[in-house]
């Protein structure tokens, strides 16, 4: 594939995106399904570090694990804030 083409890609697959998601509110659900999916995945990932934390022997290792929990579980809530907000305003 011609260098030109690789880098025009992805601009044209962002472009396809906007279109459809802007067309009707049909985008907006799905934005609305990918987010609850990135937040649900988010969570998990979150749960995974709770384990490896309750697992270990290191103090300093659990903590820092736990912390990271915390962040992911804060991430998947903000991107479920986000999403909520983004259908209010369509």
């Amino acid at each position: 594939m011609p260098v030109v083409m690789r880098k025009f890609l992805p601009l044209l697959a962002i472009a396809l995106c906007g279109v459809t998601a802007c067309s009707d509110r049909s985008g907006t659900a799905s934005i609305g399904n990918n987010a609850e999916a990135m937040a649900d995945a988010l969570e998990r990932k979150a749960n995974d570090l709770d384990a490896m934390a309750e697992a270990t022997a290191n103090d300093s290792a659990a903590a820092m694990l736990e912390g990271a929990a915390d962040n992911l579980a804060d991430q998947a809530d903000n991107v479920r804030d986000l999403a909520e907000d983004g259908a209010a305003k369509r």
